[in-house]
């Protein structure tokens, strides 16, 4: 059984396998309507979602699977009944299960005991499945994932540590910019040095702009207070406050820089609306890419 909990289980090869069925099914969707034809897809969600419901929801429905949604209040894990017990329930109907999840441990004790794969649609650690949407973008637009300068700027959270994982195993340039006390796991940071010497990629960490958004190819941000965290809000906004993307950092880096943004965007805070409607930006190609990839994602475990 093959699980999508983080990318750090996959190698280079399969991460490229997944990029590369995404391209191929956002070019020929009729190509794969039927694929789960008669498999059940269920999407167990604790937070609210936009983008990761709509696009495991819709895609699996165009994939020809039948899917049900379970709200926050339904079923709580691990409140109304134990992990284990809503595991192996589901497993006796479903064929996929998606979960997103305040705590990573969540989906992990998920896995002990579902009979079925479970895909990581977010928890407080990975958002694997944005990571793999951005890849696909970046590689459409780039047309490489090694080349180009990537520059991520914010808060070293969730999206960060899946952007980490990615870019270490395909060997690309990655750098992560943060305030001092909100950096990425060092967990995260010490198991990619190893991927780094295999792939040569390159992993570097900053706690200022400027000189490091110099010549990027790339520029990426996320929200500086991610849900579950907004007890925080007041004191990130002001640790935060001079990690913005705006017209001046965005002249910093290349004419041809693209934007991104996982969204949902603060506008004003960690990106300007000035720049997320740029020509720069393509934070919409990105959100649309979460379907494309979300569609490889679920074909791909269940064919392994």
């Amino acid at each position: 059984m093959s699980h999508f909990i983080s990318l750090k289980y996959f190698s280079a090869k399969e991460i490229n396998e997944l990029i590369d069925l995404s391209f191929q099914m956002k070019q020929n969707p009729l190509d794969s309507r039927d694929s789960l034809k008669g498999k059940s897809v269920g999407l167990l969600f604790e937070k609210p979602s936009l983008r990761t419901k709509t696009a495991f929801y819709i895609g699996a429905v165009q994939l020809g699977a039948d899917v049900i949604y379970y709200t926050p209040n339904e079923i709580k894990v691990g409140e109304r009944e134990r992990v284990c017990d809503v595991a192996r329930t589901l497993s006796l109907y479903l064929d996929i299960m998606v979960m997103r999840t305040f705590s990573h441990d969540s989906i992990l004790r998920f896995t002990e005991f579902s009979a079925i794969p479970i895909v990581n649609g977010l928890s407080d650690f990975l958002h694997p499945s944005q990571a793999l949407a951005d890849l696909l973008t970046i590689k459409e637009l780039k047309g490489s994932l090694r080349k180009p300068k990537v520059v991520y700027i914010g808060d070293g959270n969730n999206v960060c540590h899946s952007l980490i994982y990615a870019f270490s195993i395909l060997g690309g340039n990655l750098t992560v910019i943060t305030p001092s006390k909100y950096a990425p796991a060092k967990a995260v940071l010490g198991e990619v040095k190893n991927y780094c010497k295999i792939s040569g990629a390159k992993i570097k960490l900053a706690t200022s702009l400027q000189p490091s958004v110099q010549n990027a190819d790339v520029l990426y941000t996320d929200v500086w207070t991610s849900m579950g965290k907004e007890k925080e809000s007041r004191i990130r906004k002001k640790a935060f406050k001079s990690f913005q993307i705006n017209d001046k950092i965005l002249k910093l880096a290349r004419k041809d820089c693209m934007v991104m943004h996982c969204l949902p965007a603060h506008r004003g805070e960690e990106i300007t609306d000035s720049v997320i409607d740029s020509k720069n930006s393509v934070v919409f190609t990105q959100a649309e890419n979460r379907l494309h990839t979300a569609k490889a994602i679920l074909t791909y475990i269940v064919n392994k």
